[in-house]
């Protein structure tokens, strides 16, 4: 397929670029910066106009781009840019006939940071949205949009993956300083960012028309820490839904394991 993804020049979104060309797919990259080079185009992702012309004639779409976190810019200019930014996105594929897509959510619809203790453990789709931040609240309200598109659209599909905490390789030599209070904030989970680009290549794969949503999420925790012992200390009043391995990650990826075959293939512990 020609897939253009967006945010093609961030941490996750260049991995997925080389992921996704390595599968054999013709990469558009779009991005608001970055190298000069063949498949490349800058896009300002909130002018509709240059969205809808940076488009055309591509097969799918991955849309990474946004502000990708809480607390990096202020709150107003998180909600125009990644809600106006994600708008453009769906509208122009909706007008120009791209019937999928596959974008990036966010773990933090779970409630993210824990100050508040969640119903139960582990955490999965099920569980109601509880944005914290206006990060969040537009993760919350660009599913919602997804919903709605899908619904005038019987051909159009859309996955939103909340992908957990972003890792490549060179961040691993860091991990020997966290804590378990530094990590709580999500119970102590991660993704690496290849594993992460699997999870995008397996949902444009396994499209179907409507809209899904999937935690995305290594299959262990950051800590060599028993989750015995974190669940205990910090959230030991919250009912724990089945078994949990040692290390095992309480952000569910049952889900996408069932519905995409996602399996995890790296991570920290080497």
């Amino acid at each position: 397929m020609r897939i253009a993804v967006t945010g093609a020049s961030g941490k996750l979104g260049a991995v997925v670029v080389d992921y996704l060309r390595d599968a054999g797919h013709d990469i558009l990259s779009l991005d608001r910066v970055g190298e000069r080079r063949d498949g490349f185009l800058t896009v300002d992702f909130t002018d509709y106009g240059q969205v809808v012309d940076a488009l055309a004639g591509v097969d799918a779409i991955v849309h990474l781009a946004a502000i990708p976190a809480p607390g990096i810019a202020p709150e107003v200019e998180t909600f125009h840019n990644n809600m106006l930014s994600t708008f453009n996105v769906f509208q122009a594929a909706r007008r120009l006939g791209i019937a999928t897509i596959v974008y990036a959510s966010s773990e933090t619809l779970l409630g993210l940071p824990l100050d508040i203790d969640p119903e139960y453990i582990p955490l999965d789709e099920e569980f109601e949205s509880r944005p914290e931040s206006m990060y969040a609240v537009v993760k919350h309200l660009e599913e919602e949009l997804a919903q709605k598109f899908v619904r005038w659209n019987a051909a159009l599909s859309i996955t939103a993956l909340r992908f957990s905490n972003v890792m490549t390789p060179d961040d691993y030599a860091g991990f020997a300083a966290f804590t378990a209070e530094s990590r709580k904030w999500n119970l102590w989970g991660y993704i690496d960012a290849r594993d992460a680009a699997q999870a995008v290549l397996l949902s444009l794969m396994r499209a179907k028309p409507g809209f899904d949503r999937f935690v995305i999420a290594n299959a262990d925790t950051v800590l060599d820490v028993p989750n015995a012992g974190l669940l205990a200390e910090f959230f030991p009043g919250v009912e724990v839904r089945g078994e949990i391995g040692e290390h095992e990650t309480l952000l569910s990826i049952t889900k996408a394991r069932r519905e995409l075959g996602y399996e995890p293939k790296f991570g920290w512990r080497g």
